[in-house]
């Protein structure tokens, strides 16, 4: 009985780390393969990019005492 419970013990836990896959299924690379998806992955890291540059630099350190001194 023991064995058995043990078997199972380890089947269930060898499913679960199946769950965990890499998604490497051949549908999902023909999905990111596609010409449109790679245009719109450029256009995102664009945007992305862009999106940093607006970001404003604050040289100044950050004092949280400032207004206790």
């Amino acid at each position: 009985m023991r064995i058995l419970m043990a078997a199972m013990a380890v089947a269930l836990l060898t499913v679960a780390a199946h769950a965990q896959g890499t998604g490497n299924w051949p549908t999902h690379r023909k999905v990111m393969h596609k010409p449109a998806n790679r245009v719109k992955k450029k256009v995102d890291d664009k945007a992305y990019k862009d999106a940093l540059k607006r970001i404003p630099n604050s040289n100044a350190p950050d004092d949280p005492w400032k207004g206790m001194r």
